[in-house]
């Protein structure tokens, strides 16, 4: 599907990717000219002409029931009030995310749900007095106001004053025919009068207009980021609930990572040495029986045992290095890597730059991902040559594979890099992949350090 460009970039593509004719439609005037006239624009100005209204009714609501729940304190009703004034603030929050994502655009999700401690309306009550959301939306109901009253006389004052001095020339007429003077009166005193009545003052007129009317987009831009900071930030989650959440799905994917990791051990062990070694067993019934019957075929069948006994030890070695290698354990991670990188089909340069070794769990994560990136080198790349480095930064373990194949690598949904870029997310890792079409590749992977 195509993708739209926003209102204030260079160009739009259509619903098939294309302008008319088939192209690519590029705007022919700079972004500087036509932002007064962009939706984008226009629909941020109506942002800042609706948050004085709506932010004098959201203030003198959340005032007028905190001074009165405040003041009935002394008496039950106190706690239902405050309670409800809450509730209500709560739901004026709700229609400031809505009226912020309509028109400025922005994304602001849903805060925590309240959680009462039981049920009927004192839990309730208890949940919304103690929801540190519900006093953030109060907050946001007593700051909004100051700002949208300073924002609202900027942005009117800016928008009028520039389009009014813009199409002076067009209405400037007025003055001689209705008002008797020859124009806007710039200046007055009981001697002199200036009046804008003459085409070299009309014309610097309408010029100081359109620098006004081209700056005031900006201008309103620039006032409706407070607009954002203060929706995103008192109106969204806490910062504690969204890390809350990301822990929650972090920790699902540590559970599904790990029992996936144990099916794939059980399969292996099943259809591998558990397998070799039931067939085992058997050649070795069959060559007792034939031992006094016939010695040779039984010594034959005993050879072939032992093979099939070196072919299982080398698989339950294969697994266990799966699990975790004893190498990484004894020396580190600059002996486990190059012993993986040994073991691909193109040469692997390894360099691994640390003074200290950084905590087990993260140092096998680490292992796991060089080994699972080189695995993918030797299946997928059709590269000549790969490096591995493997440095510090601060509290971050770097770790950097890198191959001349032919590219064209994503961490797209389905993806094995997908799946490991969740394993290194569920421990706030990070995996960044570059790989353009011919290559190189470059896929980057910063991890915790936690030692």
């Amino acid at each position: 599907m195509a993708t739209q460009y926003s209102e204030y970039g260079d160009y739009t593509r259509y619903a098939d990717g294309h302008g008319p004719g088939g192209g690519e439609r590029r705007h022919r005037l700079p972004l500087a000219l036509r932002a007064p006239v962009e939706a984008r624009a226009w629909r941020e100005f109506a942002y800042v002409l609706l948050s004085l209204p709506i932010s004098i009714l959201l203030f003198t609501f959340a005032v007028t029931m905190l001074s009165l729940g405040a003041g009935l304190l002394v008496t039950f009703l106190g706690i239902p009030v405050l309670a409800a004034g809450l509730a209500a603030c709560r739901g004026f929050g709700s229609v400031e995310r809505t009226r912020a994502r309509a028109l400025l655009g922005l994304e602001v999700a849903t805060p925590e749900p309240l959680r009462p401690r039981g049920r009927g309306a004192m839990a309730w009550m208890g949940a919304v007095l103690r929801s540190g959301t519900s006093w953030r939306h109060v907050l946001y109901a007593v700051l909004h106001l100051p700002w949208a009253v300073f924002s609202f006389a900027v942005a009117v004052a800016f928008w009028s004053y520039g389009w009014a001095m813009l199409t002076y020339p067009l209405w400037f007429w007025l003055f001689p025919m209705y008002g008797g003077q020859g124009g806007l009166q710039l200046y007055g005193d009981e001697q002199h009068q200036v009046y804008l009545d003459n085409p070299f003052e009309i014309t610097v007129t309408a010029l100081v207009g359109l620098l006004f009317t081209l700056a005031t987009p900006w201008i309103v831009r620039a006032l409706t980021t407070v607009d954002r900071v203060l929706v995103h930030g008192l109106l969204g989650p806490s910062r504690l609930a969204s890390r809350v959440v990301e822990l929650e799905s972090d920790r699902g994917v540590v559970v599904d990572t790990a029992a996936a990791d144990l099916r794939r051990i059980e399969r292996d062990l099943h259809d591998g040495a558990q397998a070799r070694l039931v067939a085992l067993a058997m050649d070795l019934g069959l060559a007792k029986e034939k031992l006094r019957e016939d010695p040779q075929a039984a010594a034959r069948m005993v050879d072939e045992a032992h093979g099939e006994v070196k072919t299982a030890l080398q698989e339950l070695r294969d697994l266990a290095r799966g699990i975790h290698p004893a190498v990484l354990t004894d020396r580190g991670l600059d002996a486990a890597l190059s012993a993986v990188a040994s073991r691909c089909t193109v040469p692997v340069q390894v360099e691994v730059d640390l003074a200290q070794r950084p905590a087990p769990a993260i140092e096998g994560i680490a292992y796991f991902t060089v080994s699972e990136l080189l695995q993918n080198i030797s299946k997928h790349s059709g590269a000549r040559s790969a490096s591995v480095d493997v440095w510090r930064v601060e509290n971050r373990l770097m770790v950097q594979v890198v191959d001349d194949g032919v590219g064209g690598a994503g961490a797209s949904g389905g993806s094995g890099l997908a799946g490991l870029a969740g394993r290194l997310d569920a421990v706030d890792g990070i995996l960044v992949v570059d790989s353009p079409v011919g290559g190189p590749t470059r896929v980057t992977a910063e991890l915790p350090w936690r030692a």
